[in-house]
């Protein structure tokens, strides 16, 4: 079967990721790529070996070429080139977040179903084989009963005025940038914990500090309870630099996650760490890819294409609605401070 044609919309710093990532995908290829600017679409282009550029997102979408795209952009243009490319016939994986809110994640979603297009928000950790041994490792019982996670993901950048993560009207602060990342591994954990892909809170505990310039939550931290003792602790920033892990605690002990979001974008391994109840090291596992991070996501995408499936199940559209939901939630509680 041929490569899956992947349309890359936008230039930014996350599409090159993602184009570069390419390069080691068994499944598709990057066939053409699209900018409000002619100019950096055609230098994108020559920079990744990309055969036909676009000085607009419609031209891209138009293109009997290519067969899905690759939302990049920054996050407050998500929804509406999702729809617009679902619209078009192009199957859809874009970067997290899909929206800026739960209300426009559900339009997203509707124009995809009623389009018959494949649509996937881009948590591109849910397709990498350490997530399948985390999830392995707690099905077959090494933390025993799962009661608490604890994940965090904070960078630290100055406030710059002309950064899409310090800008309001560009979708920025902390919540929806990283935050989201948190709230999806919590999710999936006590999905997992639970013999599901995905779980809901029953209650969302949340707070964040509102910056003075930019108007954006540059901090956060949420409480989420699904109900039958498990909790988990969340916390966020783009100002704060944070430890960047994940840990599971259960009755028998924690599994530690030293890179849960971003993992290796090259082919060195991973490492799962396992304590017992003493917090001693019981065992380390590796895990060595054979792809590019974004490689393993787009493969995902393609293989839930050739099988005829409606949806990828590594992200399906209702555990992006769940996400969502939470994000809506934690977004609602910032304050100044």
């Amino acid at each position: 079967m041929r490569k899956l044609r992947w349309g890359i919309v936008s230039t930014g710093g996350i599409a090159a990721v993602f184009a570069r990532g390419m390069a080691t995908s068994r499944r598709g290829q990057v066939a053409a790529v699209a900018s409000r600017s002619p100019g950096k679409a055609r230098a994108f282009a020559a920079a990744h070996g990309i055969a036909r550029a676009f000085g607009d997102y419609a031209a891209l979408f138009a293109d009997a070429g290519v067969d899905a795209v690759y939302v990049a952009t920054p996050h407050v243009f998500h929804a509406e080139l999702c729809v617009a490319a679902a619209r078009a016939g192009k199957h859809v994986l874009c970067e997290k977040p899909l929206a800026m809110s739960l209300a426009e994640a559900r339009r997203v979603v509707a124009a995809a179903r009623e389009s018959g297009v494949l649509l996937m928000e881009g948590f591109m950790y849910r397709t990498h084989p350490q997530t399948a041994r985390v999830a392995a490792l707690l099905r077959g019982g090494a933390v025993g009963n799962v009661r608490l996670v604890r994940a965090a993901f904070g960078i630290h950048r100055p406030y710059d005025a002309g950064s899409r993560l310090w800008a309001a009207e560009l979708g920025g602060g902390a919540i929806l940038d990283v935050g989201c990342y948190t709230v999806s591994w919590a999710r999936f954990v006590a999905g997992v914990a639970r013999g599901r892909g995905f779980a809901e809170p029953v209650s969302v505990a949340a707070s964040a500090r509102l910056s003075e310039r930019g108007a954006v939550d540059a901090d956060g931290a949420a409480l989420l309870d699904f109900g039958g003792g498990l909790r988990a602790q969340l916390a966020c920033g783009i100002a704060l630099r944070m430890d960047n892990t994940v840990d599971i605690f259960g009755d028998a002990g924690r599994v530690h996650v030293p890179s849960p979001y971003v993992v290796t974008r090259d082919l060195s391994a991973s490492r799962i760490l396992l304590f017992d109840n003493e917090g001693r090291l019981a065992r380390e596992e590796t895990v060595t890819p054979d792809r590019n991070l974004y490689a393993y996501e787009a493969d995902a995408f393609a293989e839930a294409l050739e099988r005829g499936l409606r949806e990828v199940p590594a992200v399906t559209p209702e555990d992006t609605l769940g996400n969502m939901a939470v994000l809506d939630k934690w977004r609602a509680a910032a304050v100044s401070g």
